[in-house]
């Protein structure tokens, strides 16, 4: 069930107010550069292709769940700033995200090609055999990815490690857990705390390259 909401399958985890034995949480790796980057290698410049590169990289640049993603609009789009503004969200609370030069390059080549560009209109569209657009759905997400990474010939990544790529890129460059929080729509602190978990081995790393004693 857990898997399901943290996938965006399911809004709520129905069994979510049952208590469960506490266990030490699995720490899991971010996707890993060279992946991203063979996933984006593989998007051609035609409409598709343009539409999964935008997608790969809004994705990753804001950390947003794969629900929130597809349920939104060309007119959540702000120009002026690259900001987004998510309506629909977990928590039910409005917030922004934002994006960064190269993923606002992606998602404006891409809405170029749009025949529909009304605010209203689904920011990412499905493409149908009759050529219909029909916004895009969860299940038609994923098959993405996993087209994409059949074609990179690698494993396909989950949607959700994204937003754990995400989070762990935005901390290991510095930023504040409590502005990751809000950009992140997370309601409470403590689930950011695993990913600042998953940085123990960074700072095992650093403390090895710099160790006081080592140097003597």
């Amino acid at each position: 069930m857990r898997f399901l909401v943290r996938e965006d399958a399911l809004e709520r985890n129905p069994l979510e107010k049952m208590r469960s034995p506490k266990l030490d949480q699995e720490l899991l790796d971010p996707i890993p550069t060279e992946d991203i980057q063979a996933l984006i290698a593989t998007c051609e410049k035609d409409e598709r292709g343009l539409r999964d590169k935008a997608i790969l990289l809004v994705l990753l640049d804001t950390g947003l769940r794969a629900g929130e993603l597809i349920s939104l609009t060309i007119g959540d789009v702000i120009p002026t700033d690259g900001s987004i503004s998510i309506h629909k969200t977990k928590s039910r609370k409005g917030r922004f995200v934002f994006l960064g030069r190269k993923s606002r390059r992606a998602l404006a080549a891409y809405l170029r090609t749009r025949d529909d560009n009304e605010p209203t209109a689904p920011l990412v569209v499905a493409y149908q055999r009759n050529e219909e657009q029909t916004r895009l759905s969860y299940d038609g997400l994923r098959n993405i990815l996993k087209r994409r990474a059949k074609k990179a010939q690698i494993d396909a990544p989950t949607l959700h490690g994204f937003r754990r790529s995400f989070a762990i890129s935005m901390l290991r460059s510095g930023a504040d857990i409590i502005s990751l929080s809000r950009m992140m729509g997370h309601g409470s602190l403590p689930i950011l705390t695993r990913y600042l978990k998953q940085l123990k081995d960074d700072l095992s790393d650093v403390h090895a390259q710099h160790s006081p004693t080592d140097r003597l």
